[in-house]
């Protein structure tokens, strides 16, 4: 099993060489305006536009819970868009927004793919944010999708502001 090597830096300027796809979570309704899908838009455009174009085409897609859409961004890069988050805000019962038996479908089908393309796999702390799910269970999850199958993860976090 790889572990999960984390790094002080952008998600969405992985450094190392060869292909590489960068991970994270969307919602199932559509949404895109907050948290890391902005820096993703800053940098390409194709991975928003994508994403609102496969939600908007749902009827006759696979767009749903568990499901990932890949986006080429560059040569050798992909922006894998996840489907692991109901809606926004917490549930009725409070329970966070990520859905984390999605999340690990999700891993499944991200790991495939970098085996396929030979890739590394990149991301921020995927779910933590305005998903609400706690990094303890998500870890775990990448580890039992991507780890076991012997990619290189890297997980980034931002360096403290000065």
């Amino acid at each position: 099993m790889t572990s999960i090597t984390y790094l002080i830096g952008d998600a969405t300027n992985p450094s190392q060489a060869g292909p590489k796809v960068i991970a994270h979570v969307c919602n199932d309704i559509g949404g895109w305006g907050k948290g890391f899908v902005l820096a993703i838009t800053q940098r390409w455009p194709g991975p928003e536009t994508q994403y609102r174009e496969w939600f908007a085409r749902r009827e006759s897609n696979d767009f749903a819970l568990g499901k990932v859409q890949f986006v080429e961004v560059g040569d050798g890069l992909w922006v894998a868009n996840m489907i692991a988050q109901h809606k926004l805000g917490p549930g009725a019962d409070g329970s966070p927004p990520i859905r984390y038996d999605e999340l690990k479908s999700c891993l499944n089908s991200v790991a495939q793919f970098a085996k396929d393309h030979q890739a590394t796999v990149h991301m921020p702390r995927i779910g933590c944010g305005l998903a609400g799910g706690k990094w303890g269970e998500i870890e775990p999850l990448i580890n039992q999708t991507c780890g076991v199958a012997g990619l290189p993860v890297f997980v980034y976090d931002f360096a403290p502001s000065k």
